[in-house]
Order: structure tokens, then sequence, then C-alpha cells
């Protein structure tokens, strides 16, 4: 049995849950969120779901603690949301934004207009002395790290002297450099 499949999602107050024909769906504060399932019996009981697969063939076994995550993730999401924060290191590098559009200068000749889903909040925190942050919050957590990803792409954190967008907290592995 899948270890992380066969526990509980508890459901925290303010937030419904609803399966219909293989759909479940997720609403809570901050937003809804809809998506399908198959191959995986999904039941709400009370304040939490219970998720059981109907034999122990490999098809059932791989997706039973996939789709409890899955369903962990959304009920998180409704609830509290998800944040990621992105680092840009490096002389003249900077982040503003303007609603949806979040504008970058990472040493191209020319800055990266980036539009964002609604679905995205965007916050960028520039201080005198400390590199430029820039704060993605929303409630789909698959959404948030996608776009991350897709800003982190732009300028990937160099070894030698770590220059880049980087996660806050995220380690760079250094490198020394040439020794004449």
């Amino acid at each position: 049995m899948s270890r992380i499949g066969k526990s509980p999602v508890s459901i925290p107050e303010g937030v419904t849950v609803s399966v219909k024909d293989g759909v479940v769906t997720v609403k809570g504060k901050l937003g809804e969120l809809t998506q399908e399932f198959s191959d995986i019996d999904i039941k709400v009981e009370e304040n939490e779901v219970v998720l059981e697969r109907p034999s122990e063939k490999k098809a059932f076994k791989s997706k039973h603690g996939l789709y409890r995550a899955l369903i962990q993730n959304m009920v998180e999401g409704v609830s509290n949301g998800f944040t990621k924060q992105l680092e840009l290191v490096g002389v003249g590098y900077r982040a503003s934004n303007q609603g949806q559009k979040l504008d970058l200068a990472i040493g191209f000749s020319h800055n990266i207009v980036l539009d964002l889903a609604p679905e995205i909040t965007v916050e960028t925190i520039s201080e005198k002395g400390k590199n430029p942050i820039v704060k993605l919050t929303s409630y789909d957590k698959q959404l948030v790290g996608q776009v991350a990803a897709k800003i982190r792409s732009f300028r990937k954190p160099e070894p030698y002297k770590g220059k880049g967008i980087k996660f806050v907290g995220e380690h760079i592995r250094r490198k020394a450099g040439k020794s004449a």
C-alpha cells in the first residue's frame, strides 16, 4: 500500500470538496481548482478525502500517491496559497511590475516584459543595498512553480560569481576561477 496514498486528506474549515464523474472540485476563500482523475476511487467523508485503488496493479499503484498529493496541494492552495520568491543577483539587475506585467532588467540589451496569468499575484521588492526580489503568490501550486521556473530560465545563476536569478534560500555550487 502506498504510504502517502493511504493517509486521508483533511479538509479545513471554509473549504468544500466535491467529486463528480472523476472530476474533483475544491473551493476555498482564495479560489477554485478543478482536476480530472481516473482509475482511483475518491470519496469525501465528513471533513476528509479518502483515496482507494481498485486493485494492486502497477497502473493503480503508481497513481495512488500522486492523486493524493495533488488533492492535498489543491486543498492547501485554496485555503492558504503558495508563494515563491526569486532573487536577482547581479550589478544593475532590476525588477518592477505594473499590474500583471513583470519588467526585468537582467543584463540584456532590452528589458524582458512578461505578462502573467490573472491567477498569479506578483510583487517586486527593491531595497537599497539588497538584491531585488520578485514574489509570486497564487492558489495553484503548479502554476506558481511553472512561472517561477520560466523567470529563472531567463538568466540561470552561474557558478563562478553566482550572478543570475535564483530562488530565495537556494544554494549555488560555486567553482574556483582560473589560477594564474
